[in-house]
């Protein structure tokens, strides 16, 4: 049964410090001191933007965690955009929105902190928080699944971590996504007991067993999100460092690896030919258009347009960039860029002992 307001108990949350007056770096320390609201969707696996390893090195000092959601410009905009997102909140419903510069701390659990963007004075007099966001005409969409009104799990992490440390039971969110208030989302998610104890666990789980011990997290997150992370905390790529020897786990990672390497070239050859059938059949139809670039098919009560339009983009070939190079040494130094990536390969040998044959 769903543990109700009047049989929770109640409690105030510690004010670990007031906000207005602190420097960016004063607040990144305080923040360092424990899990924020923006750290939480990291360590329960579902962010989009960073790994829990990155919040470790961030809480740990090593390097900042603050600015990879998203590039510079993004952040700018919503900073900027913040008081004007509150305002078309509180034009479309009525409350009264306000803010408190304080860092809240759990009671309790120490390590949970909050700095919440706003708090809203409900008609019945309760509180509430208001989380503001931005973000592109192309990305509202993570605001619906499946027709229904959702939170993005990674906000909705965020907004649970701030009631369960702040002691409110409701949190609304206000996403502006165009530049005029019918282009803006409001959501509200209510307290939920289940979600709260297992995402203080998983909190304090990261804390004293990762940060407190000073023991990196394994990386479990999707791929592109870790490999974006490891680009930030690595560097650049060096050619003259030892090989790395894997063994025990790693040893077990790279022979998955090797199987599923096997598994995609077998699934490629069958793809390779619905491709080649696909290329031969568009090649085909292709010469019965000529220099046309629509077609017509009417077949079972459907009509089939096909058009083969043209492409046309300006683009420098790589030999024009050679005679630009050769030429004009000056310009190709001064618009050329080289930017940096890595392959990823895996080749077997067989293992020669010494003064033996192969094994």
């Amino acid at each position: 049964m769903a543990e109700t307001t009047q049989e929770r108990k109640r409690y105030s949350p510690l004010v670990l410090t007031e906000t207005e007056s602190l420097s960016r770096e004063q607040w990144l320390e305080y923040r360092r001191l424990g899990i924020g609201g923006s750290d939480v969707a990291a360590l329960m696996g579902i962010s989009p933007f960073r790994t829990a390893r990155d919040v470790y090195y961030d809480k740990l000092g090593i390097a900042e965690v603050e600015g990879y959601e998203g590039n510079w410009v993004a952040m700018e905009m919503g900073n900027l955009l913040e008081g004007l997102v509150a305002e078309i909140f509180r034009r479309k419903t009525g409350f009264e929105v306000y803010q408190v510069k304080k860092m809240f701390q759990h009671p309790v659990h120490r390590f949970m902190l909050a700095d919440v963007d706003s708090f809203i004075t409900m008609p019945d007099g309760t509180r509430a928080i208001l989380e503001i966001k931005t973000t592109n005409y192309n990305a509202k969409d993570h605001w619906w699944r499946d027709g229904k009104e959702i939170v993005p799990p990674y906000y909705e992490a965020q907004g649970r971590h701030y009631m369960a440390v702040t002691d409110i039971d409701r949190v609304f969110f206000c996403c502006l996504y165009g530049n005029t208030e019918d282009e803006a989302v409001i959501r509200e998610i209510r307290r939920d007991a289940v979600y709260e104890e297992e995402m203080i666990f998983l909190e304090r789980q990261f804390w004293e067993g990762h940060v407190q011990k000073k023991v990196p997290p394994p990386y479990l997150e999707d791929g592109d999100v870790i490999l974006e992370s490891i680009s930030r905390h690595c560097g650049p790529a060096d050619t003259k460092l030892p090989a790395v020897s894997l063994k025990g786990q790693m040893a077990s990672n790279l022979m998955r690896y090797v199987q599923l390497q096997e598994e995609k070239k077998d699934a490629e050859k069958f793809t390779k030919k619905l491709k080649d059938e696909l290329q031969r059949l568009q090649a085909i139809l292709a010469a019965e258009m000529g220099r046309g670039c629509t077609a017509v098919c009417d077949r079972d009560g459907k009509r089939y347009t096909v058009t083969y339009n043209p492409v046309r983009k300006p683009m420098v070939d790589k030999d024009s960039l050679m005679r630009l190079k050769l030429l004009h040494p000056e310009i190709y130094g001064q618009f050329v860029t080289v930017s940096e990536s890595r392959r990823f390969y895996v080749k077997a040998s067989d293992i020669v002992e010494a003064g033996g044959e192969a094994a």
